[in-house]
């Protein structure tokens, strides 16, 4: 194993990892990595399914430009319990509740520091990012959107996608999972090229999850595809878009094939204060997470973006 691998896979010496409960009592698993002498503030936010330590990568890259960096695992996976009988399934009836987690720590977070503050939201946490922002409650200095679920990518197409969900959630119980997950390396393999080109960054997320079982999660529920779609729809829909003040650096990857690329372009071109960087195919979903030809490529855009902050 390399050094940067080995990096990738331990927690930093002086980071912590605690718990930050909601206004309704639930816990968070929240992880910080304050700075000696730090520029500002950046709290990063996975995507569905995803845990603290996917992004202990790009948290070191930033704390190496003296930004001080927090995040959570969003309620219902992670280290932040479940929403469903099944441990291993994602469910969810509404994001009303993600946003209203963002929003609630954004607060609590923002009191308690000083100095620039700044939201890195991938896929789901993009999704989430971009309603908290328009409903007001977080207000950053300026936020990183990466590979952003605008729309998720169906087969069928967006509408008949959501119809069939709609379906889905109607004939049996709207918790169940949406797919089933295979054994063997053909599955893992198909997962692993819409997610990076990178097996050895891919290879990662079995690292931790078998150092604790507890943090995997499975596929979604069909209510959480189909909130998914609807969220989405609701969010292109959305007339304050372009009015929206905060300065976005959005990262897309045109091949991508979990997300919607074209929603999430056609959506930036909407925001007044929008930057875009698109990849081809070159890139999977994970941005951050791909070959390091596309992270600097990356990194590079995104500490340009944040230098401007000064």
């Amino acid at each position: 194993m390399t050094d940067q691998a080995e990096l990738r896979r331990d927690l930093p010496a002086d980071s912590r990892l605690t718990e930050w409960r909601a206004p309704d009592g639930w816990r968070h698993r929240r992880f910080d990595w304050p700075h000696p002498a730090p520029r500002g503030r950046v709290l990063v936010q996975g995507g569905r399914a995803d845990i603290v330590e996917k992004f202990l990568e790009t948290i070191r890259h930033l704390h190496a430009q003296r930004w001080s960096v927090t995040a959570f695992d969003w309620r219902g996976q992670g280290g932040s319990g479940r929403l469903s009988a099944d441990p291993h399934v994602g469910h969810a009836a509404s994001f009303d509740a993600w946003v209203g987690d963002l929003t609630a720590f954004w607060r609590d977070w923002t009191r308690a520091g000083e100095g620039p503050a700044v939201l890195l939201g991938h896929s789901m946490g993009g999704h989430l990012a971009l309603r908290a922002m328009l409903d007001g409650g977080v207000v950053p200095d300026a936020a990183v959107l990466v590979s952003p679920m605008i729309g998720v990518r169906s087969p069928l197409g967006a509408r008949a996608g959501r119809a069939v969900a709609r379906a889905m959630t109607r004939i049996g119980d709207p918790a169940r999972p949406a797919w089933t997950v295979r054994p063997g390396k053909a599955s893992a393999g198909h997962r692993q090229q819409r997610l990076t080109h990178s097996l050895d960054r891919y290879g990662d997320e079995a690292f931790w999850y078998a150092r604790d079982p507890s943090l995997l999660l499975g596929p979604p529920s069909w209510a959480w595809v189909l909130e998914a779609f609807a969220s989405g729809a609701r969010l292109q829909a959305d007339p304050r878009l372009a009015t929206l003040a905060v300065p976005i650096l959005m990262l897309i990857a045109d091949a991508d094939r979990l997300v919607d690329a074209r929603a999430a372009v056609r959506l930036a071109a909407r925001l007044p204060r929008a930057e875009l960087v698109r990849f081809g195919a070159e890139s999977a979903h994970e941005i951050l997470r791909e070959d390091d030809a596309v992270r600097r490529r990356a990194f590079d855009a995104i500490d340009a973006f944040l230098d401007r902050l000064r």
